[in-house]
């Protein structure tokens, strides 16, 4: 795109306020049928990576040839990660405008952590009430999830349902024999069980999720749904018999944050440091900056992370701040120079 994505003010508010936004038709139309072509070449076994002569560590799995089309895209839900093995999946990870918008809700500096491509055919079922920051901690906490939707969705097909305004919980820990994330610096709060499950009797946090208003965040493809690491969501079951409910979606953290999170799945497994146990280096610098580590894109995106290390630290080497006029009284937005005087 030859110019930026400006986020509206009210969309701003609306994501502060109720923890996500849907913003309508950010990624073209265009691009949303490739991602849709590639997704039904995938479901039938038609993408390069699952040619038999893909090396192992790149090949996808292959639907048995004796499936009917529709027992063949029924075969799985959703796959993690494919931008390690795919192009086109780090291309959409690194998508212009999606990173437009992240600059503004959670930059200037960005972290691409991770892909999901999610299926959802007719009769899939959902997912419970869950946070994403439950799965995925950064500190600082600063966790963003960017849903692209590939094909249109409401309640019928599968949509998601936010919690709005449930942002404002802690992540609530799970108990201690799991090794999750969770915020237990807080007294008194709560441990839950059987986070994810779509039993609301056996979800824990879905009295939680009962104190906030339940919203089906209905989209059209093309739309991009944001939301905070905290707010809880969920899905239901795809009760349609004919729709799929498609979509392609990517975590972020600002580029400052630490991180330990990464799963162990093929090329660019994480690198870990041994000594922070740090794993910001298996991921990758989408745009801005940062002091710690970082991946580079494995097809060659552009992002950040290709940029020279020297200019890249030259254009972000000073952050903005409000600056006073006191001839004028008005307020403006300068360079915060350390090196100079007030």
């Amino acid at each position: 795109m030859s110019s930026s994505y400006k986020v509206a003010i009210d969309d701003y508010r609306r994501f502060r306020r109720d923890g996500y936004v849907v913003i309508p038709g950010l990624v073209p139309a265009a691009d949303i049928q490739e991602l849709r072509e590639h997704t039904e070449d995938l479901m039938q076994g038609r993408v390069p990576q699952q040619h038999p002569d893909t090396p192992e560590a790149d090949r996808l799995p292959l639907p048995p040839a004796h499936l009917s089309p529709l027992e063949k895209a029924q075969l799985v839900a959703r796959i993690h990660m494919l931008h390690r093995q795919v192009p086109l999946h780090e291309r959409y990870l690194l998508h212009p405008r999606v990173l437009d918008v992240l600059e503004t809700l959670i930059g200037p500096d960005i972290l691409a952590l991770q892909t999901m491509l999610f299926l959802k055919p007719p009769g899939s079922p959902g997912q419970g009430w869950h946070q994403d920051t439950f799965y995925i901690p950064t500190h600082p906490d600063t966790l963003c999830g960017a849903w692209i939707a590939i094909d249109d969705c409401d309640e019928y097909n599968g949509g998601m349902w936010m919690a709005a305004g449930s942002q404002i919980e802690p992540v609530y820990p799970p108990p201690k024999t799991e090794q999750w994330y969770g915020d237990r610096q807080l007294p008194g709060v709560p441990e839950v069980a059987h986070v994810s499950d779509t039993d609301d009797a056996r979800n824990q946090l879905s009295p939680v999720a009962q104190r906030y208003p339940q919203v089906v965040v209905a989209a059209k493809a093309g739309d991009v749904v944001f939301f905070h690491g905290h707010v809880l969501h969920r899905s239901k079951t795809n009760v349609t018999t004919d729709r799929f409910r498609r979509s392609f979606v990517s975590h972020y953290c600002n580029a400052r944050s630490f991180t330990q999170w990464g799963p162990i799945t093929g090329p660019g497994t994480p690198r870990q440091d041994p000594v922070t146990l740090m794993s910001s280096a298996s991921h990758i610098l989408a745009r801005g900056d940062t002091h710690l580590p970082y991946a580079q894109p494995r097809f060659g995106t552009p992002c950040a992370a290709l940029e020279d290390p020297e200019i890249r630290r030259k254009n972000h080497r000073y952050i903005p701040g409000a600056v006073g006029n006191l001839a004028t009284d008005a307020m403006d937005m300068k360079p915060a120079t350390p090196e100079q005087d007030d």
